[in-house]
């Protein structure tokens, strides 16, 4: 049988800021779970950084915002956590129709996260991530509370606190082997990159106990401009996921720079806190 990381080593090696690596970058196992508001398409659009990316639109004038976790247990770059605050996209000439591609997801080429931040907590992670991707990484400190009844994620950048993201563990299990696609900026080039995935999933639509606290923060400010709904649209967590994380590829030139907060320079703290009382 073949596996899923067949064909992945010997990988390419790759030098970042002093940093050595392979890539693609393996993922073995991890805690992963996110949830996902509505937020005013307006204000959303206006943070593309192509006008061919379109913000997903559920209804009327409320289009996707979300912020996904990863607490990487085992990998080939070693264990680190990472937040993604993302706008979930779509990057054709003419706007989405509504609902749909929300509902097709990755089945869609087009279809992606526009990372808007990309927190993790070490300078390697950091680096490679803004050297290869252009991904906009920052150092922090994260704080992961894994329980049988939810997980969460505490994001502070030393006494500030950014965000605390909890997902309560609810909702449908579903086998998902659609990739995980995003868009970055990097040199004025707009990348998408489509990392494989595998895992099985729980999802939950206006999900009880889930819930996002935003912090005093300098991104914080402008995530709460966006008019973020009272409660989480929709919440997910994987049971398990493997995942694969190759270069991306140019999809489109000269868009408009997004470099997001890059921070100071140090490896920032990673707890992971197991059935805490």
């Amino acid at each position: 049988m073949k596996s899923f990381f067949s064909g992945t080593r010997p990988g390419k090696p790759t030098t970042v800021g002093g940093e050595k690596f392979d890539l693609p970058i393996l993922y073995y196992r991890d805690d992963a779970f996110a949830l996902f508001y509505t937020a005013e398409v307006e204000k959303v659009a206006a943070l593309m950084p192509s006008d061919k990316l379109h913000p997903i639109v559920l209804w009327g004038k409320r289009a996707l915002f979300g912020v996904a976790c990863f607490n990487y247990i085992d990998t080939t770059i070693g264990p680190y956590g990472e937040v993604g605050i993302v706008v979930p996209a779509f990057h054709a000439d003419e706007k989405p129709p509504y609902l749909i591609p929300a509902i097709r997801e990755t089945y869609d080429p087009r279809f992606g996260m526009v990372v808007l931040h990309l927190p993790v907590t070490n300078t390697m992670a950091r680096d490679g991530g803004r050297g290869v991707w252009g991904y906009t990484k920052f150092v922090a400190d994260m704080k992961f509370v894994i329980t049988p009844e939810y997980m969460e994620c505490r994001l502070s950048e030393g006494k500030k606190h950014i965000l605390t993201a909890r997902v309560a563990r609810r909702g449908f299990v579903k086998k998902d082997y659609r990739p995980l696609s995003t868009f970055s900026v990097k040199d004025k080039n707009l990348i998408q990159t489509t990392i494989p995935q595998v895992g099985t999933t729980r999802n939950s639509f206006f999900p009880d106990g889930s819930f996002l606290d935003l912090g005093d923060h300098e991104i914080t400010g402008p995530i709460r401009d966006l008019g973020l709904s009272a409660k989480p649209f929709m919440s997910r967590y994987y049971l398990e996921r493997s995942g694969i994380l190759p270069e991306g590829k140019v999809i489109q030139a000269n868009v408009r720079d997004m470099d997001g907060y890059r921070g100071t320079d140090r490896d920032g703290e990673h707890t992971v806190v197991y059935h805490e009382k």
